[in-house]
């Protein structure tokens, strides 16, 4: 029961890793969660699949600074505090050059994946100064730590969310604010079958061979596999870790 009695709050919560993570979380003892997410129909196939009164959803736009001040107040009406914030919404935006990259799509990318992440901690940060602390877990990728070819608005939006998290970091020290960011490899998701098909159109299967072939492990990353980590940095098994990176990518990055 490592997060008894914790509140946690997760964005992208109707994705995999964010399903993965609430289920984790519950069975851990976590006395409730709130999924996040702009699909509303997905997340409440989500809450269904739980049956759990202890688990709520929200449906919200995390690169909107008026959608990001009302999931946090939502969090505090519904529960009384936050302990733990995994800022976990993203998305994949397009495989093209970076000449032809759609300017649209790279505005869009780094909402998502970055804008997000400095509004979900600056309004979650006043009420985690006030409990007296909390973990923030950011999702980046490898992507975050080297270069990819023809995906520039995410890997830029995933090398970002480093440095917004060191600013946190330091400026959350003082109150007990932890915040770190994990480095996934190719996760087994929707996200993966949707640049496979980007990279190799129409071969799409292939495309995934030669990623796992890049990986010493020989396989990409299961959702529960990221989930796990997210709780040891959720729990206070980490209570004297702030600022780090976490890579879990098989060896991709060795």
């Amino acid at each position: 029961m490592r997060l008894k009695n914790q509140i946690a709050v997760i964005t992208g919560g109707a994705g995999a890793i964010g399903r993965a993570t609430a289920k984790r979380f519950l069975n851990e003892g976590a006395k409730g969660i709130l999924l996040v997410d702009l699909d509303s129909n997905k997340l409440k196939n989500v809450i269904k699949s739980f049956e759990s009164d202890r688990i709520k959803y929200f449906t919200a736009d995390v690169s909107k600074s008026e959608d990001v001040e009302k999931y946090i107040r939502k969090a505090i009406r519904e529960f009384g505090k936050i302990d733990i914030l995994f800022l976990n919404a993203g998305i994949e935006g397009v495989v093209q050059p970076l000449t032809e990259y759609p300017e649209d799509v790279y505005d869009k990318v780094m909402a998502v994946n970055t804008k997000s992440v400095w509004l979900g901690m600056k309004y979650a940060f006043p009420h985690m100064i006030k409990n007296g602390g909390g973990s923030i877990i950011i999702s980046s990728s490898v992507a975050g730590l080297q270069g990819t070819p023809q995906v520039m608005a995410y890997v830029t939006s995933k090398h970002a969310v480093i440095g917004s998290m060191r600013v946190a970091a330091l400026e959350g020290a003082p109150h007990n604010i932890r915040v770190n960011t994990i480095h996934p490899s190719p996760v087994d998701n929707r996200m993966m079958r949707s640049l496979e098909e980007g990279f190799a159109p129409g071969a799409a299967e292939e495309a995934k061979k030669g990623f796992e072939k890049t990986i010493p492990l020989g396989r990409y990353a299961s959702n529960d596999e990221i989930a796990d980590l997210v709780l040891f940095l959720a729990s206070d098994e980490s209570r004297f870790i702030t600022g780090a990176t976490y890579t879990i990518d098989g060896g991709l990055t060795v």
